[in-house]
């Protein structure tokens, strides 16, 4: 996801700062959500390969990844996974609806 360790010592308010038998050992110094989105697409490129070329089945994984991950939560981030998958923001939808769907006949 593209977090940061840093010294306990230099944690900003937002840092999570993890202990280790009661004493400050490292903090976390977690990516802005734009920037997370960017590492979990790399991340799905490195699996599975340029994500325009795959099929529409795996396209449609890769949106319910990505929503499990709370990529859509992001400010333009059916845009950036549209672009990505070499699709357009109505496909994102139409994959989202479906995948939302599926989990309401459950």
């Amino acid at each position: 996801m593209g977090a940061e360790l840093i010294e306990p010592a230099q944690a900003r308010g937002d840092d999570v700062v993890l202990s280790w038998e009661g004493e400050p050992a490292v903090a976390v110094r977690l990516p802005h959500l734009a920037d997370s989105l960017d590492h979990l697409l790399a991340d799905l490129r490195r699996r599975h390969g340029p994500l325009p070329d795959l099929g529409r089945k795996e396209k449609q994984n890769v949106v319910r990844i990505l929503e499990e991950r709370g990529a859509f939560s992001v400010r333009h981030g059916v845009e950036t996974v549209a672009s990505a998958l070499g699709v357009s923001r109505f496909t994102v939808y139409n994959y989202l609806n479906r995948e939302n769907a599926g989990r309401a006949t459950e």
